[in-house]
């Protein structure tokens, strides 16, 4: 009979538990948000999936009408109006590779897509962030507390000359996210 009963509650349990969601996050990439701003009309959007299990970020990066030559791309951990550590390159050039050699090239304009993992975190050059190289989780976490941005640098501002806030969109059942998946979004 305890059997049974234990049983039972097991499975209501397992029949009421969360259904785990994927997470839509995004960037509308501007000059003016570049710390200090930045005078351009180069414009770019940063999209991207996080798995329902927090392991991967499956991304595009799509910019244009910059000033001069790109030379990197990255996910920093900063809040608003403050710059902070580069903890994932989206992209990457000759003069400045990124240090997992994961990151695809930068392309002048147009759009750049891979695949994020613990393995494409390095060690945030702030020491006081405590960031280290291969915690996906500490990134997802600043992500989530809107203190995350993704900005493109080139010659003509090596700091960056566009940037954007990433921040939640969405959160995607599975059945979600296989319509998406099939209408070629990340």
């Amino acid at each position: 009979m305890r059997c049974r009963v234990l049983l039972a509650t097991m499975g209501s349990l397992l029949a009421t538990a969360p259904i785990a969601k994927a997470q839509q996050i995004g960037a509308l990439l501007t000059g003016y948000d570049e710390v200090p701003s930045v005078s351009t009309t180069a414009s770019g959007e940063f999209s991207a999936m996080v798995s329902p299990d927090g392991s991967a970020i499956a991304y595009t990066e799509t910019y244009s009408g910059l000033q001069a030559p790109v030379t990197q791309s990255h996910i920093h951990v900063g809040q608003t109006a403050v710059n902070g550590s580069v903890v994932i390159f989206l992209c990457q050039t000759q003069t400045n590779p990124d240090p997992t050699g994961l990151a695809p090239p930068c392309p002048q304009q147009g759009t750049v897509s891979g695949t994020i993992t613990s393995a494409n975190v390095i060690a945030g050059s702030t020491t006081t962030q405590q960031l280290a190289a291969g915690d996906l989780t500490a990134v997802l976490t600043a992500i989530q507390a809107g203190a995350a941005y993704a900005n493109v640098h080139t010659t003509v501002s090596p700091g960056g000359e566009i940037r954007g806030q990433i921040r939640t969109i969405s959160k995607l059942s599975p059945s979600e996210q296989m319509s998406r998946s099939r209408a070629g979004h990340p």
